[in-house]
């Protein structure tokens, strides 16, 4: 891809040839070739005075107006060529940061299986239409939003809600793009397809924001504001004193609005696209400069510093006959025909084992997002929710030991087993804490933040023993969904700056309430939009990457302001002085801010601990579309 647009490249050849060529013209051809070529910073600079007032464009097109009147053809092409190079260079930054971050917005659009009368074909899903009967095999990933027609499914929602275990969906059930089936065979009508569904939606969010500006850039444009008449007051003094037209001409050559009207904004774009490159979607300069200035990280636990994988920690046997490897067997046997978090656990923690017994069942029948159940030696063996056993396999819960439920209290998963119609055993799983959750604690706080706070629903002893072990200065727990927005408000009430990572639909209002919504890659639909910040990769330590990447972005910015503001008042003091001619000062001036731009382009930022890159592409590059496959007969639920 080029790297300036055709109108910028057609600026830059405009200026390079009128300097190159007017040397060597009659006079009344240099004016002409030069007015033509200097015409649109001539314009800029008048039609910024009724909108904006006195700005850097005005100031441009003074020097490039008297360099004309006094023939110094030279002059007015030199500031014209580096014009046009800065004002390029500052797109090209700019227009590569939001074509990243549109890309990265944008989400997957895959195939999808369509009925067409009696057969079905597979289409790309952008072909889908509102209306269409969509049908979602097991493993597939839904690609529209509508309403469950018929058919059973478990759905893994963890992309659109946070939550990490399988949803039951029937008929008249809502499904979200992005989910994923994980058992079951559902035929969907679609309500919406491609740009308007639900995970699409998050891009068009994107796109409004990438034209909002941070503070620091209000207050960049309201300092050079303030300079200008500085610069006119200092031209002014110049040419009462010393009524020299060289003084005067370079004077006006010299401001501090382009420098810093368009180095503030470009080292946001540039720190942006860094960002979207370590794997991270910051909507807005703004979110970045917040993010600089946060000192309080509040987590909400599930999802963010816990990884939603399940893991068996505990199987109790409520029958004496039975020991408690026997029944983890009996559950194994029978989970491993399917492929959902929690049958993968038992599974896994019946391999481990190592003395495994298989015991022959028939065939297994799925009861979607509630359990399983078959036969053993001609005695039904259920697996699945209380409500299930309870409901639908008429197991008697109220006589069970105490000692069955106290997990409940460390909110654990429970997965309860039936045999020949009595309650057998209790299988419990637990969601394990992210390898990187500590790691990424320390590192953050190494980087400025003072207090890193847990919201969890857990009892008191499970949260405050899991804040202890990762090193959270707070924790709050017992806590409702609704309560996570009030402790963010609080905190900020308190002078806090706050940042709040999750991942869920209740998380929504916590985001808003923040001063920086930070979503995982897991994360709901409506978390990712509620956000300021959304983690591309399922990765915490990418926090300490946004945070490092805030802070160094800030402190250009303002280490670059406080530097182009000494360059420019050494140059205009020189250029009062009569030190430098104007073409000097228009190419020191104007030099000064292509330097500042080319840097900010391609300085690095250095992010901490070196992460293993990205497994996939971020942005969604298949230009071709699916070949249609016709199928006459439905593949076989998984």
């Amino acid at each position: 891809m080029s790297l300036f647009a055709s109108d910028a490249k057609g600026a830059i050849k405009r200026a390079a040839l009128s300097l190159a060529l007017t040397p060597f013209l009659p006079k009344p051809l240099k004016l002409a070739m030069t007015l033509a070529a200097s015409f649109g910073a001539i314009k800029r600079g008048v039609e910024s005075i009724p909108k904006e007032g006195i700005t850097g464009d005005t100031m441009e097109a003074a020097a490039i107006v008297v360099s004309l009147l006094r023939g110094n053809y030279a002059s007015a092409n030199a500031t014209n060529l580096l014009i046009a190079i800065s004002r390029a260079i500052e797109r090209a930054i700019v227009r590569r940061s939001d074509d990243l971050l549109l890309s990265l917005s944008v989400a997957s659009s895959g195939l999808v299986w369509v009925k067409r009368g009696e057969d079905e074909i597979r289409i790309s899903a952008d072909e889908a239409k509102a209306g269409d009967i969509v049908v979602a095999y097991a493993g597939d990933t839904i690609e529209v939003d509508g309403i469950t027609l018929s058919g059973l499914a478990a759905v893994n929602e963890s992309a659109m809600t946070g939550e990490s275990l399988a949803v039951r969906k029937e008929r008249g059930s809502r499904v979200l793009s992005g989910t994923t089936v994980e058992e079951g065979r559902i035929e969907i009508y679609a309500e919406a397809t491609g740009s308007d569904r639900a995970a699409a939606r998050i891009a068009r969010v994107v796109a409004d924001s990438l034209n909002s500006r941070s503070q620091t850039q209000y207050r960049a444009n309201r300092l050079a504001d303030r300079l200008i008449p500085f610069s006119l007051g200092l031209t002014g003094v110049t040419a009462l004193v010393t009524r020299n037209a060289d003084r005067i001409e370079a004077l006006l050559q010299t401001d501090y609005s382009c420098a810093l009207r368009l180095s503030v904004p470009v080292v946001f774009k540039a720190a942006m696209y860094r960002a979207g490159k370590a794997g991270l979607l910051a909507k807005s300069a703004e979110a970045l400069e917040k993010l600089a200035k946060t000192t309080t990280f509040i987590f909400d636990k599930t999802g963010t510093i816990t990884n939603g994988e399940l893991e068996v920690v505990e199987t109790i046997s409520l029958n004496k006959s039975w020991s408690k490897e026997q029944i983890l067997a009996l559950a194994a046997s029978i989970e491993e025909h399917y492929f959902h978090p929690i049958a993968q656990a038992i599974v896994e923690a019946a391999r481990k084992d190592g003395n495994m017994r298989h015991f022959q069942h028939t065939a297994v029948e799925f009861i979607a997002a509630n359990g399983v159940f078959a036969y053993v030696e001609g005695k039904k063996v259920a697996i699945g929710s209380r409500r299930y056993l309870e409901e639908n396999e008429k197991i008697d819960f109220s006589s069970v030991s105490e000692i069955a439920f106290k997990a409940h209290k460390s909110n654990l998963t429970p997965l309860y087993i039936g045999f020949d119609d009595a309650l057998l055993g209790v299988v419990w799983l637990k969601d394990e804490p992210r390898k990187e959750s500590k790691e990424a604690l320390l590192t953050l706080r190494a980087l400025g933040v003072k207090k890193c706070v847990m919201l969890t629903g857990d009892s008191k002893a499970k949260a405050t023993a899991l804040a202890q072990e990762l090193g959270f200065d707070e924790c709050r727990y017992e806590l409702k969904p609704d309560e996570k927005a009030a402790i963010a408000k609080e905190l900020r009430a308190n002078g806090e700056t706050c940042a709040f990572i999750g991942d869920g639909i209740n998380d929504a209002p916590a985001l808003l309430a923040a001063d920086v919504g930070i979503a995982m890659q897991k994360g709901a639909d409506v978390a990712k939009i509620s956000a300021d910040i959304t983690l591309l990769k399922d990765d915490i330590f990418l926090l300490a990457a946004a945070k490092s990447i805030a802070n160094q972005t800030v402190s250009r910015v303002n280490q670059g302001s406080a530097a182009m503001i000494a360059v420019n008042t050494a140059i205009l003091f020189c250029a009062a002085i009569g030190a430098l001619s104007p073409v000097a000062t228009g190419f020191l001036h104007n030099g000064s801010t292509i330097a500042t731009l080319a840097l900010s382009s391609i300085k690095g930022f250095k992010l901490p601990a070196p992460r293993a890159p990205l497994e996939a592409p971020l942005a969604n590059g298949a230009d071709k579309k699916p070949a249609r496959v016709r199928r006459k007969t439905p593949p076989a639920s998984r």
